[in-house]
C-alpha cells in the first residue's frame, strides 16, 4: 500500500470511528465531586413537584402585544407564572440538587435529583399533545434544563449513576420521548417564523442527545444550528429578532447561549459549526457585547431605543463559557468575563463555568 493510499485508509478509519463511537460532552462534564463530604450536612429533599401531565396551554407573557411580542402584559405573566410553577420548580431544583451533589458529594442530594426526575418520568409529564406555543416552548426548556444537569451526572468520572442504573435507564427513556415530541414541535417552520425558541429547543435536543446517546437527534440539533447561522447577516444581525423592537438587542444576546452550547457539544463529536456561514456565531457574539455598551447600532437598524434591563444581569451572559472555548476571546473579553464568573444558568444545566473554566476564581 503507497503513502497516499494509508493516509486515506487512516482517515476514513478515524471518520468511521468517530461515527459509531458514542455521542459525548465537552471535558469539563467528567469533572469529579468537587470536596467529597461526611453526613448529611441537614440536607432535606423538599418534596416533588407535582409532575404537568395536563394540557400544554399557557397564556404567554406578551399577551395582547402585537407582532413584535416586546410589551409585557403583567396579568397574563402572573397567570403563566402560575400555571407553570411546576415545571420551573422542577427545572430550578434539579440544577440546584445537581449543582449541590458535584459539590459536596452528599447520597441524599442525588437520592433527591433521581426521586424528582423519576416520579416525572414515570407520569410521563410534559407530554400533552394539546398545546400552543407558549406550551411547546415551555417544554423544551424543561428539557434542556434537566438533559442539561443529568449530563453532569452521567458523564462524571466519580459515576455517580453507577448505582443508579435502572431509575438512569426510566429517566433517560422519559428525556428520549420529551425530545421526539420536541424535534415534532419544532421542525419544518417556515423561515420567518425560526428565532431564539428554535434554537432553545436545538439545545435542548443536543442535550438529550448526549445523555441519551441518539444520533438522530444530534443530527437535528445540528441541522437546526446551521439554518440559525446562516439567519445572521454579514453585521451579526438576526433578522427576525431585530422585529422584536425595543427588546431586539436583549433577544440577540438571548439566542446565543443555546446556539454557542450546540456548537461546543458538535465540536466534541467531530463536527465543526464555529465556521458556518463564515463564522457567523462569532459575529453575532461580537455584535451583542457591542451592544451591550453601545445599543445605538440596534437603534439604527430597527429605529428603537433598546431596553438595556436584561443586558445589566451578568448571568444573561452564560454563553460567553462555550464561546469563548470556540473563538479566541479578546483581552477585553477575557477581563470581563472574569469579572462576571461564576455564570450559573438553570436552562443550561447549572454552573456552566464549572464546566468549561473550572480554574476561574470564585466570588
Amino acid at each position: 500500500m503507497n503513502r497516499l493510499s494509508m493516509i486515506a485508509s487512516a482517515v476514513l478509519l478515524a471518520a468511521s470511528s468517530q461515527a459509531f463511537a458514542g455521542l459525548v460532552p465537552p471535558q469539563g462534564y467528567y469533572a469529579g465531586i468537587e470536596k467529597q463530604k461526611t453526613g448529611d450536612g441537614n440536607f432535606q429533599c423538599e418534596a416533588v413537584p407535582t409532575p404537568y401531565t395536563g394540557s400544554l396551554q399557557f397564556r404567554s407573557k406578551y399577551e395582547g402585544s402585537d407582532s413584535a411580542r416586546s410589551t409585557l402584559n403583567a396579568v397574563s405573566e402572573k397567570a403563566f407564572r402560575d400555571s407553570t410553577k411546576d415545571i420551573t420548580t422542577l427545572e430550578r431544583g434539579v440544577a440546584k440538587l445537581v449543582t449541590q451533589y458535584m459539590r459536596d458529594g452528599r447520597p441524599a442530594q442525588l437520592d433527591c435529583a433521581l426521586t424528582w426526575l423519576g416520579t416525572w418520568a414515570r407520569a410521563d409529564a410534559l407530554l400533552s399533545k394539546d398545546f400552543n406555543h407558549t406550551g411547546k416552548s415551555m417544554r423544551k426548556w424543561a428539557l434542556g434544563s434537566l438533559s442539561g444537569s443529568w449530563l453532569r451526572l452521567k458523564f462524571s468520572n466519580a459515576k455517580p449513576l453507577a448505582a443508579h442504573q435502572a431509575q438512569a435507564e426510566e429517566i433517560e427513556k422519559w428525556f428520549g420521548r420529551v425530545a421526539d415530541q420536541v424535534v415534532s414541535d419544532w421542525s419544518d417552520l417556515p423561515l420567518a417564523k425560526i428565532n431564539n425558541h428554535s434554537y432553545w429547543a436545538a439545545w435542548s435536543v443536543m442535550a438529550t442527545a448526549v445523555a441519551t446517546d441518539r444520533r438522530d437527534l444530534f443530527d437535528w440539533s445540528v441541522k437546526e444550528y446551521r439554518v440559525a447561522a446562516n439567519q445572521v447577516d454579514d453585521q451579526g444581525f438576526l433578522p427576525n429578532e431585530l422585529k422584536r423592537r425595543q427588546r431586539a438587542l436583549a433577544y440577540h444576546n438571548y439566542a446565543l447561549p443555546p446556539l454557542a452550547m450546540i456548537a461546543s457539544f458538535a465540536q466534541v463529536n467531530g463536527v465543526d459549526l464555529k465556521d458556518e456561514n463564515h463564522q457567523a456565531l462569532k459575529r453575532l457574539g461580537e455584535r451583542v457585547l457591542g451592544g451591550s455598551k453601545d445599543p445605538s447600532a440596534f437603534k439604527s437598524k430597527n429605529g428603537e431605543k433598546q431596553d438595556m434591563d436584561d443586558l445589566k444581569v451578568d448571568s444573561k451572559y452564560a454563553w460567553l463559557e462555550p464561546w469563548c472555548s470556540l473563538y479566541q476571546c479578546s483581552g477585553d473579553v477575557q477581563q470581563r468575563r472574569h469579572g462576571m464568573q461564576p455564570f450559573n444558568s438553570f436552562r443550561l444545566g447549572g454552573d456552566v463555568t464549572r464546566v468549561y473554566d473550572p480554574g476561574a476564581e470564585r466570588k
